[in-house]
């Protein structure tokens, strides 16, 4: 089953999508909000599905075509969103680039970081920034939405408690993290609103490229038109997204509506290299951090900028006949003017 949330008030009315994207039909009456939807999911679920299914057999009387543009994130806004860091080849990229070694810890206890949930901004929306002097960067990535968590849940148990898969933009301000992170309380200033996909999807509707509690495709990154990335995203990511929900739910209950990242897709080199970009026969990257903490790495020299404004970042997935499984995150940056 696929889902979106349609520009209506703060919140949205929730759509059901079809198969191809193509259409969608309103499911308000059923539930007026994805949160209010996942709140109630054994109840609302069947009926959500029933509709789906007569939306892509061509049943539905009330379809619509689709129109991207007019889509918020799937859920505007969350009382809760935690993003790991489950890509180790990430970590160390960032560690070494700096002259640290990677702890041991770091391959069984997961990062994570609480961001904030109060406004995300919708996937074809701008990405306002103060100043280029910040460091803007995005990061591609993916994300879960849940149920009701309980308290201590394992990975096992934590499986049910995904509903839903979508994709992430979690942009970063790289020149503020340094000094963020040196206080010893962790992100805040560097984190602002994060955008994802416009649509949702069910574990199911991914098929085979769901298994072991990862997400096994490519996600395709392109900046200013021209592709940048496309790791894998199953292979290389340590901490399944039952581990990462186990995790974040280990002294907490997590409320329905819970969204958890998997932090930037990342992959190293068949030979453990740090990495190619795309131009030298690699699969590139998911965030500008990368490319320049390679440069560093094996030329001591930083060649590419981050995020100027005016530039555009485009984050996709595609399934394997090629067609785009969750809709695109296009996003551009723009100087914030004061209101």
């Amino acid at each position: 089953m696929k889902l979106a949330t349609l520009k209506n008030g703060r919140d949205g009315e929730l759509l059901i999508v079809s198969r191809d994207l193509e259409s969608a039909v309103s499911a308000s009456d059923i539930a007026a909000t994805l949160q209010q939807a996942i709140e109630n999911w054994e109840a609302v679920s069947p009926k959500l599905e029933q509709r789906f299914s007569a939306l892509n057999d061509g049943q539905a009387d009330d379809a619509f075509a689709l129109d991207q543009s007019k889509l918020h994130s799937p859920l505007p806004r969350s009382y809760q969103w935690a993003d790991g860091s489950a890509y180790l080849n990430h970590v160390q990229l960032v560690r070494q680039a700096r002259g640290a070694e990677m702890p041991d810890t770091f391959w069984t206890d997961p990062l994570m970081y609480q961001g904030g949930g109060d406004r995300f901004l919708a996937p074809t929306e701008d990405i306002e920034a103060v100043s280029e002097e910040h460091g803007i960067d995005f990061e591609g990535e993916i994300a879960v939405i849940t149920d009701d968590v309980p308290m201590a849940v394992t990975p096992e148990q934590a499986v049910g408690h995904i509903k839903l898969v979508m994709l992430v933009n979690d942009v970063s301000l790289r020149g503020l993290i340094p000094g963020e992170l040196a206080k010893g309380f962790g992100f805040f200033q560097a984190k602002p609103a994060s955008s994802f996909s416009p649509i949702c999807v069910t574990p199911d509707e991914l098929g085979n490229a769901w298994r072991d509690g990862k997400v096994h495709r490519p996600l395709t990154v392109h900046l200013n038109g021209e592709k940048f990335g496309e790791p894998e995203a199953g292979p290389d990511m340590i901490f399944s997204f039952p581990q990462l929900v186990a995790h974040a739910a280990k002294t907490r209950y997590l409320g329905a509506g819970a969204v958890v990242g998997s932090g930037t897709v990342s992959n190293p080199d068949s030979d453990g290299g740090p990495g190619k970009p795309i131009k030298d026969g690699g699969v590139g990257y998911s965030c500008l951090a990368e490319i320049r903490m390679v440069e560093k790495i094996l030329h001591d020299e930083i060649k590419t900028p981050f995020m100027r404004f005016g530039d555009r970042v485009r984050i996709e997935m595609f399934d394997h006949e090629g067609r785009s499984i969750f809709g695109a995150i296009d996003q551009q940056v723009v100087k914030y003017e004061s209101k």
